[in-house]
């Protein structure tokens, strides 16, 4: 990542913070939030924060299940000035869901914005695939990636539904 793009990105996550701080929701700080499978969510995050993260990681070991966050200690989190911005951004309180709504919308479309003006393409999976891809390979690998379909195409046979 350039240091162009980083200023973009963090730009980004001071603009997401800013909107959840006016929004004012209410944080229970039971950590529920990084106890992904407990609660029934999954935490999806592009490459560039992927990149921002990793660059701030201490050692976690490998391989990361999707149920949790490996960085959430004594249910803190260890990497809270490099979070992605679903952690930025994500809050329990019924009350702020719909600004919640607002605010991840508006910062994803930035960050594809600064995907497509930095010709970087857009890679956006959940946190433990670019925390297990293979650490000299980067968060742009895609070896193994489940969420982004294949660029080969499969032909596929014309139907007739008029009798013949």
């Amino acid at each position: 990542m350039t240091d162009e793009v980083r200023k973009e990105v963090l730009a980004v996550y001071a603009d997401a913070d800013a909107g959840v701080a006016q929004a004012r929701p209410r944080c229970d700080a039971s950590g529920q939030c990084c106890r992904f499978t407990e609660y029934g969510h999954t935490l999806f995050i592009s490459a560039f924060e992927a990149e921002i993260l990793l660059a701030h990681a201490p050692h976690y070991e490998q391989p990361v299940s999707r149920d949790g966050c490996p960085f959430q200690v004594g249910g803190l989190c260890t990497m809270r000035e490099a979070r992605p911005l679903g952690c930025r951004i994500y809050f329990c309180d019924p009350g702020y869901e719909a600004r919640m709504t607002e605010i991840t919308e508006e910062a994803l479309t930035k960050l594809k914005r600064i995907a497509d003006a930095h010709d970087t393409g857009w890679h956006y999976a959940p946190l433990h695939h670019f925390l297990n891809a293979p650490r000299e390979a980067g968060p742009n690998d895609r070896a193994g990636d489940s969420m982004t379909p294949p660029v080969t195409r499969v032909p596929l046979p014309v139907v007739n539904h008029s009798g013949g």
